[in-house]
């Protein structure tokens, strides 16, 4: 609770000026219909020995009108606060996944749940303290009226009310349980429903349409039979709150009945206090209902945590834009161009151990290995999108403590193995949110510039769901495209001629060579060949470095690797002409001499 207790903290304090002016607004709403009990007990005291005057007819309308009013008011702030509270959460959770130190869980469908129910459930907990305050504040002057009226019957009111807070609070634990296998049995329908979204082709290939519909019917009954437990739970517990109200106005009766006929409780004071019985509710309710929600916030707030990196917090106040545009994303200060990057002792959890490696601004660096020798994880944890199991990096001498977020656009840009494009135009794609200055030279040096110009719309051309209406080389080289148009000093590839022809492969590299300082993994030999520096990796760890004819000669590991090339080429795995055309006379002779 003490995680919960710190999120609520701060989302109050985050945008503090519209939840007290929400709260301050309730407490009239909450408290107005005071007068309206007291005038209407002069009413039925007036009616019961004569006509009920005007004024009283017209000051009861008028306190309705303006506690009307209150509400809308106090509605409009709350929910600016509310949806601005929920942005909050959302936005810190989905920043610290994409700056790499967060982390999605099983499926990104679970994490779209995650991000709109858990949110939710943290914020509507909170906006429940706002009307506390006020329901405690009319509670306290409605029993000081009633008690001064009728003791015995006030307190018939008094103690259901405890009852029903009692076994409330004794209920968390249960109602905690239920909403957290609620939340995650939604959460597996969600993930299993985007698993089959983007696995189509491979459900319709296998012929597994009805398996995959099954399986979707066994994650909804759980889920059914979840939600159920979790509802039940919650509407018992409103049921018993609105019984116990129940039970407090038959006590009422049943106790005013002997003073009324005595006198000594009139018709007023019965119209008084079935009125003010049904705002008495608000507080035990308010309660019940803060109570109720207490676990499942709870709930909710770990699994938001469990998101985001062990340094970020889930509610950290980052701004939220309401009423003007939010600033466009600025590339990283350049008052340090890059004139050298190391590392030393990198390391990851998975397969990374001890590595070494230094880039000079202006070469050509290349990553090769085999098959899991941690290429990509040697990118991925140097740029800070995997968590360092131990090592140091370094921007021109000077230690790097948050690579995620110093190594970003405009001092590293970084291309993956497979192209992310989103259902968009060209143009949208390349910029996502950047100025358009740099984009025709990025076009052009990512050899994409014939293609532009013959797409019918050019860069107004809509790509399609992940870029389907482009081939693969044509979306890997629009990925190049936009990170060269953030014009970075440092540019990040993770093998990505794979889907080039070897025409267009020698001019994209003829062309990107000298756009930015390269760093790139990849075992074709047109690109070791033009390497200044190749480190080749060996299960995790650095087993040469040096060129291509330098390696060739002093290391095992590259010689098997060179030689595994020319034999895949001999034997026809790839056709010909797509390796070995592409390395030099002297290294095909090195590599057939060794």
């Amino acid at each position: 609770m003490s995680r919960l207790t710190a999120v609520t903290a701060t989302l109050v304090r985050f945008d503090l000026r519209r939840f007290l002016i929400g709260g301050l607004l309730w407490m009239p709403a909450s408290a107005l219909p005071l007068v309206g009990g007291l005038i209407l007990q002069r009413m039925f005291d007036h009616l019961t020995v004569g006509r009920v005057p005007l004024l009283l007819c017209a000051a009861f309308v008028g306190v309705e009108l303006v506690r009307g009013l209150t509400i809308v008011i106090a509605w409009t702030y709350g929910d600016y606060w509310w949806s601005a509270a929920a942005a909050l959460l959302r936005g810190n959770v989905l920043r610290s996944i994409l700056s790499g130190k967060g982390r999605v869980p099983h499926s990104s469908g679970e994490a779209l749940a995650r991000l709109r129910d858990d949110a939710a459930d943290v914020v509507e907990f909170v906006d429940e303290s706002v009307p506390l305050a006020g329901a405690a504040l009319f509670s306290a002057a409605a029993l000081a009226i009633m008690v001064s009226i009728h003791p015995a019957a006030t307190l018939a009111l008094i103690v259901p009310a405890l009852a029903i807070g009692v076994a409330s609070r004794l209920l968390n634990r249960l109602t905690g349980r239920l909403h957290r296998q609620a939340a995650a049995r939604g959460a597996a329908v969600t993930g299993h429903l985007g698993e089959i979204f983007t696995g189509v082709l491979a459900i319709k290939t296998a012929g597994a349409e009805k398996a995959a519909l099954e399986r979707l019917r066994a994650h909804n009954r759980l889920r059914r039979d979840a939600a159920v437990k979790d509802r039940l739970a919650t509407d018992l517990l409103t049921t018993a709150t609105g019984a116990s109200v129940e039970i407090g106005v038959g006590l009422v009766l049943l106790l005013a009945a002997p003073a009324m006929r005595r006198g000594e409780f009139t018709a007023g004071d019965l119209a008084l206090f079935t009125t003010y019985i049904g705002w008495l509710t608000a507080l035990p309710r308010t309660v019940g209902s803060i109570l109720a929600r207490m676990p499942q916030a709870a709930v909710s707030t770990e699994r938001l945590t469990r998101m985001t990196g062990p340094d970020d917090s889930v509610s950290r106040d980052s701004g939220v834009w309401f009423h003007r545009d939010y600033p466009a994303p600025e590339p990283a200060a350049h008052d340090d161009p890059l004139k050298t990057l190391q590392a030393r002792g990198l390391a990851a959890r998975h397969g990374l151990h001890g590595v070494d490696l230094e880039i000079e601004r202006g070469t050509l660096t290349v990553i090769t290995g085999a098959v899991g020798s941690g290429k990509t994880t040697l990118l991925r944890t140097l740029l800070g999108l995997e968590p360092a199991a131990g090592g140091t990096i370094c921007w021109n001498g000077s230690q790097v403590a948050d690579p995620g977020g110093y190594l970003v656009p405009g001092r590293a840009a970084y291309v993956g193995q497979v192209p992310r494009l989103f259902s968009a135009t060209l143009r949208e794609n390349l910029l996502l949110g950047r100025d358009p200055e740099h984009i025709e030279r990025a076009v052009g040096a990512a050899a994409f510039d014939r293609d532009l110009a013959a797409l019918p719309d050019g860069l107004d051309t809509v790509v399609g769901p992940r870029g389907m209406r482009l081939s693969g080389g044509q979306a890997q080289r629009v990925t190049v495209a936009r990170a060269l148009v953030r014009s970075p000093d440092l540019l990040v590839v993770d093998d990505l001629s794979s889907a080039l022809d070897v025409e267009t492969e020698q001019l994209l590299w003829e062309r990107i060579t000298g756009a930015a300082t390269l760093l790139v993994v990849s075992h074709r030999p047109a690109v070791l060949a033009r390497a200044d520096q190749v480190v080749v990796l060996d299960r995790g760890r650095v087993a040469g470095r040096g060129t291509l004819d330098e390696l060739l000669e002093s290391c095992a590991e590259m010689r098997r690797l060179w030689s595994r090339e020319t034999l895949d080429t001999r034997d026809g795995l790839e056709a010909p002409g797509t390796r070995d055309s592409l390395a030099t006379p002297e290294t095909r002779d090195k590599g057939a001499a060794l």
